[in-house]
């Protein structure tokens, strides 16, 4: 009880909360050493888990999803690296003119890998997970990230073979500020021509984005400037085999990668980047899995409860 109170908010609320809800006293300090303990332990026995007989058995999509946060250390600000692998069935086949108003299956089964380290250090980290989980086989599921260098290079080197997805709201707002730059921030005109460059990219991908540049170009609204437009497709050129949005659609994929970023919104930005407060860098990444085992099935098995 303390420890899931203890990954759930912050040490001194949980103190709270267990002298309110079950009578004990137990000052944060004692919380917060019990929560690290706990993590640690999880982090050492995650082999024994049954997450992987649980994936083997889900139906649906293999994923992998990468991102990461900031949290505020000992040695200041560092970067914490996510990656949740995830298996979740298709929804019903849409268009790009209707993805918005699609309701997409929730995963079935997800597990999630985070750590204060360089990406050559998360790499082997990802691939270590992908392998107790069984999947070797780097051609049968998707990786799905924002536009950071790191992620795709991390995908080329330990996951070649799998499908390639920019996650659509990355690429959507490039979109979106470049229209602002065309017709001005907060007219009509950049709202209306932002959802149209959204539209052509979920249509065409890199082929569509071409042409909607070519569209708004030549139409420069007052106190616009459209220089940007350049930089803008030279990105989604770098980006142009991860653009697949439209077959995606019609198989019922999901097509971006709000899971991590979920999972960062709950796990860092909730919890860990609290005022005030600042974390060793060993204590981070296992701490983040504590709270994503805390929310899973397989919580019950840290404590023997089978």
């Amino acid at each position: 009880m303390a420890c899931l109170l203890g990954v759930q908010q912050s040490f001194v609320r949980a103190q709270v909360a267990l002298a309110e809800v079950a009578g004990w006293d137990l000052d944060d300090n004692t919380i917060r050493r019990l929560c690290h303990a706990t993590a640690l332990t999880a982090r050492s026995h995650r082999a024994e888990r049954t997450s992987a007989a649980a994936f083997a058995q889900a139906d649906g999509d293999l994923e992998l999803q990468i991102d990461a946060g900031k949290v505020n250390t000992r040695q200041g600000w560092r970067d914490v690296k996510v990656g949740v692998f995830d298996r979740r069935r298709r929804g019903q086949p849409t268009t790009a003119a209707e993805w918005d108003e699609r309701d997409l299956p929730a995963p079935a089964v997800r597990a999630v890998v985070a750590a204060v380290e360089e990406a050559a250090a998360f790499g082997p980290r990802c691939v270590a997970e992908a392998q107790r989980l069984g999947l070797t086989d780097a051609a049968k599921f998707s990786v799905l990230g924002d536009g950071a260098e790191w992620v795709w290079n991390l995908a080329a080197e330990h996951f070649a073979g799998a499908e390639q997805l920019l996650d659509i709201w990355h690429g959507a707002e490039h979109l979106a500020d470049g229209a602002k730059d065309v017709f001005g921030p907060g007219s009509v005109e950049a709202q209306t021509h932002g959802a149209r460059g959204r539209l052509r990219l979920l249509e065409d991908g890199y082929a569509g984005v071409i042409e909607w540049v070519g569209e708004v170009g030549q139409r420069t609204g007052p106190g616009g400037d459209g220089a940007s437009l350049g930089e803008m497709l030279n990105y989604f050129c770098g980006h142009q085999g991860r653009l697949n949005y439209a077959l995606r659609l019609r198989r019922g994929q999901s097509i971006g990668s709000g899971l991590v970023e979920g999972s960062i919104k709950q796990l860092l930005n909730k919890r860990i980047k609290q005022t005030g407060a600042r974390w060793k860098v060993e204590h981070v990444g296992p701490f983040v899995e504590l709270g994503a085992l805390a929310a899973s099935p397989q919580w019950p098995e840290l404590w023997g409860d089978n």
